[in-house]
């Protein structure tokens, strides 16, 4: 068992190790089980409902494509977005040599396309603007989404970063359906629930609150020390640090 010191050592280590390339955290493999396995809907197939090979699919905020590619969409068909610097590099090299219309997105208020473009637009745990999605569907064209909701490992942020608010208030199912309602879609599918997350090491978490900065803002090992102290005790009491994720899932077509 790790002294203080050799504790210390070690979280500032994942710390500098704490870096991504695309959507992976396969780094944490055995460290941390999340209940992502374990949603009662599969995006996948909630697609393939609505998707057709002659339609033109836009996947906002691909991360860096991994899942896009999973689909296995025409790829003269598929377009692709991103904003997140490091990502947008990978993407350019791995989508624009297959010939899909990768583009750098910062603001989703401000989507690099044409009216009435798409008739399917996807997007897995990114943002998005309703009026922006509504102006490059086409009409009768869907959206559908996977979102990470305000609820999204709270328990972990307040056990390392006990005063920061929750980020997005109003990101939920009822508030997002509605608001799609009031600009004119139809809701035609939907879902939500909050699952277990545990960390079986609490160097797994620095790693992974490091990464996942906009839930963890202004997180440090130095900052946190103390709280990481307590949350080693909890951990070796119980065996992990647990928390909840909060997905929710809805199809909106215009």
């Amino acid at each position: 068992m790790m002294n203080k010191t050799e504790l210390l050592e070690s979280w500032k280590a994942e710390e500098r190790q704490a870096q991504m390339r695309g959507w992976d955290f396969s780094y944490l493999d055995g460290r941390m089980q999340s209940g992502d396995d374990d949603l009662p809907w599969d995006l996948t197939e909630v697609l393939r409902r609505y998707l057709q090979p002659d339609d033109h699919l836009l996947d906002m905020d691909t991360g860096g494509g991994e899942y896009l590619l999973s689909i296995g969409h025409p790829h003269e068909n598929t377009a692709a977005t991103e904003g997140w610097v490091p990502n947008i590099a990978l993407c350019k090299e791995r989508l624009l040599p297959l010939g899909i219309d990768f583009r750098p997105m910062p603001d989703e208020s401000a989507m690099p396309f044409d009216d009435a473009q798409f008739d399917v637009i996807l997007n897995r745990h990114g943002s998005y603007d309703v009026r922006e999605l509504k102006r490059v569907l086409k009409p009768g064209g869907v959206f559908v989404t996977q979102q990470v909701g305000r609820d999204n490992d709270r328990e972990l942020v307040q056990l390392l970063l006990p005063d920061v608010p929750v980020p997005f208030p109003k990101h939920a199912l009822a508030e997002q359906a509605e608001q799609f309602r009031q600009a004119g879609f139809v809701i035609r599918e939907q879902g939500e629930v909050h699952l277990p997350i545990r960390f079986y090491d609490v160097g797994a978490l620095v790693w992974f609150a490091r990464v996942i900065e906009w839930e963890f803002p202004g997180f440090s090992v130095d900052r946190c020390i103390e709280q990481l102290f307590a949350a080693e005790q909890l951990c070796r009491e119980q065996g992990y640090l647990e928390g909840r994720i909060h997905r929710f899932y809805l199809v909106a077509e215009q």
